[in-house]
C-alpha cells in the first residue's frame, strides 16, 4: 500500500462527480459499451461527513474485498462489475494507471433503486439503541431480554432511504418502501438481501469472522428490469465485522470496521471539539493505523488475499 492517502482524482474523462469516498466517471469501452468508472479513494466518512484526512490504501482494500464477494456470489445474483483492470479503462496515462491500480471498478450503467437494503444478523449499534427504547428495531418487534450483540435468528431486513451527500439516511418501514418502489420490488429486495447476508454470515464464520450487519445497493440496467447488485459489498465501510473468537454478548465488540473512527469522533463530540457538522476533524495517525490494520485483516481473513 502507498504511504500517502489518495483523496481525490481528476482524470480526463467525462462527467466527473464525487460520492463520499468514490470518484465517478463516464467511460466508453473499446466495444462501444457505455460504462461507469468507480475509483475508490482513501477518503473516509463517518456520521455522513467526509473527514479531512484519509486512510492510505483503504480504497485498494475495499476494492479487493468487493471483487472477492462479487465473484463469490457470481451464480447467485447479477451484479454491475465488468472489470477491475486499469488497462480496460481507455484514455488513462501510464502514471494514472499506476495511481489507480487495484482501486477501480468498471461497471455497468444502472438506475439506482432508491432504497438502502440493510440486513441485521446481530443486535448492535443503532439497532440495539432502538431495541432498548422500543423493544423493536426499525419497527420490527423482537423478543424481550436480548442483550447487546446478541445473534438474531432469523436476520432482519431494515430498509432506509438513500440520502444526498451530507444528509442522513432515514429508516423506513417495509410498507413505506412499497410506496417508493412497489410491492414486487420490495419483496425481491428483502428476499435477496437476507439471502446474500445469510450466506455471507455463514461463510465468514468459517473464517473466524462475524458479519454483524451489512447494507446493499441495487440498480437496474436498461436491458433488464430485475435489479442487480451494485456499489460495494461486505466491506468494512458497509458492514460491521467482529472476531468470532472474541464475541461476547452483553457488551460492545472489538470491531473490524470503521467503528474505531466513530469511537474517536464521539470523544471529540463529548469534549466539545466537534459538533458532528462539516468539516470533520483530522484523524490522528494512531487511529488511521489502527483502522487500516483492521481493514487489511478483514481482507486477508475473508478472501485469503495478502496485503
Amino acid at each position: 500500500m502507498t504511504n500517502s492517502a489518495l483523496l481525490s482524482t481528476n482524470l480526463a474523462l467525462p462527467n466527473r462527480r464525487q460520492g463520499k469516498v468514490r470518484d465517478l466517471y463516464d467511460v466508453s469501452l473499446a466495444n462501444g459499451q457505455s460504462a461507469l468508472l468507480i475509483v475508490a479513494t482513501d477518503r473516509i466518512s463517518a456520521f455522513d461527513i467526509v473527514l479531512d484526512n484519509g486512510l492510505p490504501g483503504k480504497g485498494k482494500v475495499l476494492t479487493q474485498i468487493s471483487k472477492f464477494w462479487f465473484s463469490f456470489f457470481e451464480d447467485k445474483v447479477s451484479h454491475h462489475l465488468i472489470s477491475t483492470d486499469v488497462n480496460d479503462v481507455p484514455g488513462l496515462t501510464a502514471t494514472e494507471k499506476s495511481l489507480l491500480q487495484d482501486r477501480i471498478m468498471l461497471c455497468k450503467l444502472t438506475k439506482v433503486v432508491p432504497i438502502e437494503c440493510i440486513a441485521r444478523g446481530y443486535l448492535a449499534g443503532s439497532g440495539f439503541k432502538d431495541y432498548k427504547n422500543t423493544g423493536s428495531v426499525c419497527g420490527i418487534k423482537l423478543p424481550a431480554g436480548l442483550q447487546n450483540s446478541d445473534r438474531l435468528n432469523p436476520p432482519i431486513f431494515t430498509p432506509s432511504t438513500k440520502a444526498a451527500i451530507g444528509d442522513h439516511d432515514e429508516n423506513i418501514s417495509f410498507a413505506e418502501g412499497v410506496q417508493i418502489v412497489g410491492q414486487s420490488t420490495m419483496d425481491w429486495l428483502q428476499e435477496t438481501t437476507l439471502s446474500l447476508y445469510s450466506q455471507a454470515r455463514e461463510y465468514a464464520l468459517s473464517k473466524g469472522f462475524i458479519i454483524a450487519d451489512t447494507k446493499f445497493e441495487f440498480g437496474r440496467t436498461e436491458e433488464d428490469s430485475i435489479p442487480i447488485l451494485i456499489d460495494e459489498i461486505f466491506t468494512p465501510d458497509s458492514s460491521r465485522f467482529w472476531l468470532a473468537e472474541e464475541w461476547t454478548p452483553g457488551q460492545e465488540q472489538n470491531s473490524f470496521d470503521k467503528q474505531v473512527v466513530r469511537n474517536y469522533l464521539e470523544t471529540q463530540v463529548q469534549n466539545g471539539q466537534w459538533d458532528k457538522k462539516p468539516p470533520g476533524p483530522e484523524l490522528p495517525e494512531s487511529i488511521v493505523d489502527q483502522t487500516m490494520s483492521r481493514y487489511t485483516e478483514a481482507l486477508q481473513r475473508l478472501s485469503g488475499i495478502a496485503v
